[in-house]
């Protein structure tokens, strides 16, 4: 235990200066009534008839006032607190089909609100990168506790290009571990059905996870699921999350009409590589539930937690206990 104000113990010195006061008061009484005994003028008062019992009110108001010292140190004790933790890439699929208004206002934008009221109320100890994919993959912000970049992350996203999700998991696998992680994409290629990633560098981390938004088929980059196989051996799950409504949408880019539909088929495939879950989304309510779905991990934290209240309460509580045993046996409050 702790203290912020630590010279305020000295209040605890009046506690045995009390203590002594008292007992001397009780030795002269018992004088005074030995003297008077002997004259044959002492009758048998409460205090006699309680015996000891009498001493219980003073006990406690040593007691309180010995607690009620502490507490004007104002104390902390640490303790292991269950919180929320972990690192969560939102990786946004920012192609021309997530302009489609099937989902309102639009795909994309009913992502990118759901994804801020998700960060706004996100633990502090979460960590947030955001990675946008169309033909490429970028990250637009690392990991980090401060949620207002994440934010200003998010607001940034503008569609454009086509789909690639596999070059989306390489970059948030990336972003979690720290430092560049590449796989030989023409071995992926030629077998895209491989688990064997023993030649790539990367850690363990279990507390991460990908939320992979996306409206289409995978157009560009490295088979997606090898790469969800590789984040299933760093222990990082990936969440999927299809945006737009069952039979898809037309748009119209650069004066071509194009259809879109969500590929659930690859997206489910790429979440169970992980052991994570595919969640279809055609609304605003569906998105927010999506990531109120994300798996945190729960931690125990030390954390230092002040006492005063407490140790204030048990002091009032013992007060009030001396002052109901005093107005009970002797019909007065002293």
């Amino acid at each position: 235990m702790t203290f912020a104000w630590p010279m305020m113990l000295v209040f605890l010195l009046c506690v045995p200066a009390l203590g002594w006061r008292y007992v001397q008061r009780q030795r002269t009484a018992q004088v005074r009534v030995g003297e008077l005994a002997a004259t044959g003028l002492v009758a048998v008062g409460a205090a006699a008839r309680l015996g000891r019992r009498r001493h219980i009110p003073i006990v406690l108001t040593l007691a309180a006032l010995t607690i009620l010292g502490v507490a004007l140190a104002r104390p902390h004790a640490s303790f292991a607190l269950p919180k929320r933790s972990g690192t969560v890439i939102l990786a946004f699929d920012v192609s021309n089909s997530m302009l489609a208004d099937d989902v309102v206002p639009s795909r994309l934008d009913a992502a990118k609100t759901s994804a801020s009221a998700f960060i706004a109320g996100a633990p502090e100890q979460v960590r947030i990168g955001v990675i946008a994919f169309g033909d490429g993959a970028l990250v637009l912000q690392p990991p980090t506790d401060d949620h207002a970049l994440a934010l200003d992350a998010v607001t940034r996203l503008t569609p454009g290009g086509g789909t690639a999700a596999g070059p989306a998991i390489l970059a948030a696998l990336t972003a979690i571990d720290g430092k560049p992680v590449t796989v030989d994409a023409e071995q992926v290629d030629d077998n895209p059905d491989t688990d064997d990633f023993a030649d790539v560098a990367i850690g363990y981390h279990r507390s991460a996870s990908i939320v992979l938004l996306s409206d289409g088929e995978n157009t560009n980059g490295i088979d997606p699921i090898a790469v969800a196989q590789l984040a299933a051996k760093a222990g990082v799950r990936i969440t999927t999350i299809g945006v737009g409504q069952q039979g898809g949408a037309v748009i119209e880019v650069d004066g071509f009409q194009l259809a879109t539909e969500v590929d659930e088929a690859l997206l489910t495939a790429i979440a169970e590589a992980t052991g994570g879950q595919f969640v279809r989304a055609v609304d605003a309510a569906a998105l927010d539930a999506a990531y109120q779905s994300i798996d945190l991990e729960w931690v125990r934290e030390q954390e230092a937690v002040e006492l005063t209240g407490a140790f204030a309460l048990a002091a009032a509580l013992l007060f009030v206990l001396a002052a109901g045993a005093t107005l009970r046996w002797f019909g007065r409050v002293v």
